[in-house]
């Protein structure tokens, strides 16, 4: 069964990894095309430089329509040209302000300076000019796109793997109803015979001794039966002392492992009460202790303790068992999840959703060391 979920894990990576790679492909086409325009822009700058240096040059053999052409054709490029002692001679495609104009362009200047887009013009004589020009408008948009990009993907991402997740844990939900409403539908029949074998040997006379312990196991059926039809729907609660349920449950416990399993409650004089449904939350401090035995290899010392603070009731569970790699401390309580040559990995699953989703509490692995043991930690809120 921990293969099932070591698959899971493997679907899970793999989903991610395709992701990544889908949006680092985006990333590197739009990179790459921001890199082009960049390349042209460069190109076509140069091409209206030289034009600027030709319309300048008094031996110029190319045609001035020409050149007012390539000088007009720049609408989009913000640039700036300067002489050799850094004053302005010329500027183009600024949205200049209605006050302040020289201060603004020299502002501007500065921060063209600082991109270093810069394009040298040889005049002739030792004269020359200095363009600084800056990203196009469409350049800076492209620019900003990959990112536009990366958010949109990684949102697309996180709402189909959360769609998945939510579909999934909601097919689960309905698997989980409808067995545990089969199982309990199922052992009605037997049980009902059961009881009716009972009536019908005491009425023959049968020892009441044989008749009284039989009797006390088609009670656990019953039981048994109870806690599975209520998984799925909404449990009646009620006011109970969580100290008496300890120590019922872990009684029961005793009775039904071997004497080389110590199992010892620890629990406050002052009686705690809490809103829970009690033959649910039997369930669960008896599978816990289940674990435990099993974790022992049937032999070893579980010890459960009890608490209080303000408005919290703390239950551990300590074994001394195999204990539980920290890796694994959430892994326990998915479904599937064992590390039993026979079983199917779903006690932990309904404890969990036993104490969180109908006792609003809290349950997890609080300590474990590999080797040494395992201490399980429920928290419920405390009434009285």
């Amino acid at each position: 069964m921990q293969n099932i979920y070591d698959a899971r894990q493997k679907g899970k990576l793999i989903f991610l990894l395709i992701s990544v790679l889908l949006v680092g492909g985006v990333l590197y086409v739009s990179n790459d095309l921001v890199e082009d325009l960049s390349i042209e822009e460069r190109k076509k700058m140069e091409i209206w430089a030289e034009a600027t240096r030709e319309l300048a040059s008094d031996k110029t053999e190319m045609s001035m329509e020409l050149i007012l052409k390539v000088i007009q054709s720049n609408t989009s490029i913000p640039a700036i040209i300067v002489d050799d002692t850094g004053e302005i001679n010329q500027y183009l495609n600024l949205n200049l302000p209605e006050t302040d104009t020289e201060k603004y362009l020299q502002e501007k200047l500065e921060q063209l300076k600082s991109k270093s887009n810069l394009i040298e013009i040889n005049l002739g004589d030792e004269e020359k000019q200095y363009l600084y020009y800056d990203d196009s408008i469409l350049l800076k948009r492209l620019s900003l796109y990959p990112y536009v990009q990366l958010g949109v993907m990684v949102l697309f991402v996180l709402i189909v793997y959360f769609a998945l997740i939510s579909t999934k844990k909601a097919e689960q939900n309905k698997v989980w109803v409808g067995l545990s409403k089969e199982t309990a539908h199922q052992l009605g029949t037997p049980i009902s015979s059961l009881m009716a074998w009972m009536d019908l040997l005491e009425s023959s006379g049968v020892d009441s001794s044989l008749l009284s312990d039989m009797n006390k196991d088609v009670n656990r059926l019953s039981v048994i039966a109870e806690r599975f039809s209520k998984i799925g729907s909404k449990p009646e609660m009620e006011l109970i002392y969580v100290n008496e349920v300890l120590e019922n449950a872990t009684e029961y416990m005793r009775r039904r492992v071997s004497d080389k399993v110590l199992i010892t409650t620890h629990l406050p004089s002052d009686a705690e009460g809490a809103m829970v449904c009690l033959s649910l939350f039997e369930w669960v401090i008896e599978n816990l202790c289940k674990n435990a035995v099993d974790a022992m290899n049937g032999e070893g010392r579980i010890d459960v303790y009890m608490t209080s603070e303000k408005q919290q009731i703390y239950i551990d569970i300590k074994d001394t068992g195999k204990g539980i790699a920290r890796k694994n401390f959430k892994t326990v309580f998915n479904p599937g999840y064992t590390t039993k040559k026979r079983g199917w990995g779903l006690g932990l699953t309904l404890a969990k959703r036993i104490i969180e989703d109908y006792h609003a509490g809290r349950i997890y692995v609080k300590d474990s060391e590999v080797g040494k043991g395992t201490t399980f930690r429920i928290e419920l809120r405390r009434v009285v």
